[in-house]
């Protein structure tokens, strides 16, 4: 499970040290994909898998699965990490979560998410009074 907020920094080429915390998960290959709210996500291949399985399983007849698995697949990235825990962003990524030099770095349970550390901050200005009101809905019984 990943769990954390870490704060790394791209380098010029666009590489991202991966956090040591989740290095040994991430360490026989990641998949990097466009996420919800202009992040990235990165998967563990065998959850990328899994959501690849899942999405598989659709029907082809279903709008949602066939737009959503047009995206999700054609902006997605498969690396191994380096001996130092890096990983490449490709440009179009990059461009597309808006990186800048500074990052925020979270685990997310069964994923990492990459956020430009001004839109990851103006994500949590905007959602955080929210989050206790939200619980309910999300967890069955409360906690």
């Amino acid at each position: 499970m990943f769990l954390g907020t870490h704060t790394p920094r791209l380098d010029e080429k666009g590489r991202l040290i991966l956090p040591a915390k989740f290095r040994d998960e991430l360490a026989g290959g990641v998949v990097i994909t466009k996420g919800q709210e202009r992040c990235l996500y990165v998967f563990p291949m065998p959850e990328f898998q899994s959501i690849a399985g899942q999405l598989r399983a659709a029907p082809v007849t279903n709008k949602a699965a066939r737009a959503y698995s047009r995206v999700f697949f054609a902006s997605a990235h498969d690396e191994v990490p380096d001996k130092q825990g890096r990983v490449t962003i490709p440009a179009h990524l990059r461009e597309y979560a808006s990186l800048g030099r500074d990052l925020v770095v979270i685990g997310a349970s069964t994923r990492v998410e990459i956020w430009d550390k001004q839109s990851w901050d103006d994500y949590l200005s905007a959602n955080e009074e929210e989050f206790a009101g939200i619980e309910e809905g999300v967890l069955p019984g409360g906690l």
